[in-house]
């Protein structure tokens, strides 16, 4: 995101069921940041988006970015 303002609820499709855990947050107060973010993680949900069968709603920080990986 490079705008100063979060992006709430905005959805990116995922490869299958499950929860994500949120492994990078830039905007972490770890960091300097302001710690918007999406709690640790986000379970995905059975709608398509972007060619997948599932997706998560995520919370995407100003001027920040989030990685997720799938809990095993």
């Amino acid at each position: 995101n490079f705008t100063p303002v979060p992006h709430e609820h905005y959805r990116i499709g995922v490869p299958r069921a499950g929860v994500y855990e949120e492994i990078l947050n830039s905007d972490s107060e770890m960091f300097g940041g302001s710690n918007v973010g999406n709690l640790g993680a986000c379970k995905a949900e059975a709608i398509e988006v972007h060619g997948r069968p599932y997706s998560l709603s995520i919370t995407i920080p100003p001027l920040g970015c989030v990685f997720f990986k799938i809990k095993q």
